[in-house]
């Protein structure tokens, strides 16, 4: 067996008892790829070298043996001070930045290597939204030499730092507010406009490893072991069936784009200006429809509806973008693998993280829940299920 630490590569293999421990020899997608070839970018993202570096970079605990530099950085780059509180944060570190004028930022700081391009990533999206409408978005401020965000050398025994700082979005998360069918059906045709500007906007590092990438799903039962026995294992492994015989061979036949990928009720906010989204840590070019599917599959609540609830927020989301015959027919098997695959990254990642657990598994409970309430659809049924939801259900 190897190392069990992480190498600067972010590579990994899976150890004599099932943990990620790293693997020299494993190689790292290029993400320099055109981006009009869907289906080639998704065949590489299904590789199991894309699959190894996006797994390692999960694997790694978000900053905890480096020192807090949040006060010198905010200094050094943008020129402010101010009071700085950390915030909890699964991959890199978040603080929340108080300034004497009222005015209150986040900023996130990474000394990994994978952090540059993640951080490339959100910054372009960031500044690329700003100027739609139909949703709420941060802006990203630039540093004092103009960039959106820094890199520096030096900091850091043996790799430096790279961060950016953007505003903060005042309102509730979703999970705190109540999910009327009112609310639910702005947030999804709020999405669906921030899906319409991100198809849009023209952003760097598109094609970086992202485990939450769909390429990744069929690899994720790797990490059945970590599941709880029962019924909780049992519907991961039939919803993840489902996708890789009815859904995978189709999902490149959709359309593609840059996504946010990761629209769950803490990253969705209500504020009074219209629905807001932060945190494109996990965006990535995947199927559009994707960003409907995660936001779906997190508000499936009561058992006495088909979808549990989510059919007024699909609604919302086709009142705006009318889904094809094929969005159709494959958004449940697209929601059930969602909840699979947060339930099967979550529990691995507190089998790492045992002292993180609570916040890593923020989510799974909710998932679980939904998968649950999912599990009786079939192909058919789930299909009529979404045709019913976008004619049905209004305002």
């Amino acid at each position: 067996m190897k190392n069990n630490g992480l190498n600067r590569r972010g590579s990994f293999e899976l150890g004599a008892y099932g943990d990620l421990v790293p693997d020299e020899e494993a190689g790292q997608l290029d993400g320099s790829m055109a981006a009009g070839c869907d289906h080639l970018l998704y065949a590489a993202a299904s590789t199991e070298a894309y699959f190894r570096a996006a797994a390692a970079s999960l694997a790694i605990r978000p900053g905890a043996s480096e020192p807090d530099m949040s006060a010198a950085l905010l200094k050094r780059h943008y020129g402010l001070t101010g009071s700085i509180a950390t915030l909890s944060s699964e991959v890199e570190r978040t603080f929340e930045v108080n300034l004497s004028d009222g005015r209150r930022l986040i900023l996130k700081t990474s000394a990994t290597a994978e952090a540059v391009d993640s951080f490339r990533f959100q910054t372009a999206v960031m500044a690329g939204l700003q100027g739609f409408t139909g949703f709420v978005a941060p802006d990203v401020l630039r540093t004092t030499s103009g960039g959106l965000m820094f890199e520096q050398e030096g900091m850091f025994e043996q790799e430096g730092v790279c961060g950016y700082l953007q505003t903060r979005i005042e309102g509730i998360p979703l999970h705190q507010a109540t999910p009327t069918p009112d609310l639910l059906f702005r947030t999804g045709s709020a999405l669906a406009r921030l899906d319409l500007a991100l198809e849009l906007v023209s952003v760097p590092a598109a094609h970086r490893p992202v485990l939450w990438h769909i390429g990744c799903w069929s690899r994720l039962m790797e990490l059945e072991q970590y599941l709880p026995s029962g019924s909780i294992a049992d519907n991961v492994r039939i919803a993840m069936a489902e996708y890789a015989e009815f859904v995978e061979p189709q999902i490149s036949d959709v359309a593609w784009q840059v996504t946010h990928n990761d629209p769950s009720p803490f990253n969705m906010m209500v504020t009074g200006e219209g629905m807001g989204f932060i945190d494109f840590g996990d965006g990535c070019w995947s199927p559009r429809i994707q960003d409907l599917a995660i936001a779906a599959s997190h508000v499936v609540r009561d058992p006495a509806l088909p979808f549990g609830g989510a059919e007024h927020l699909i609604a919302g989301y086709a009142s705006v973008i009318a889904l094809s015959a094929l969005e159709a027919k494959l958004l449940v098997g697209l929601m059930r693998a969602r909840q699979s695959a947060l339930i099967l990254v979550n529990y691995w990642r507190s089998h790492l993280f045992p002292a993180d657990a609570q916040y890593i598994k923020k989510n799974v409970a909710r998932a679980e829940h939904g998968l649950s309430i999912l599990a009786p659809l079939g192909v058919a049924s789930g299909e009529m299920a979404v045709l019913a939801a976008m004619s049905s259900f209004q305002p």
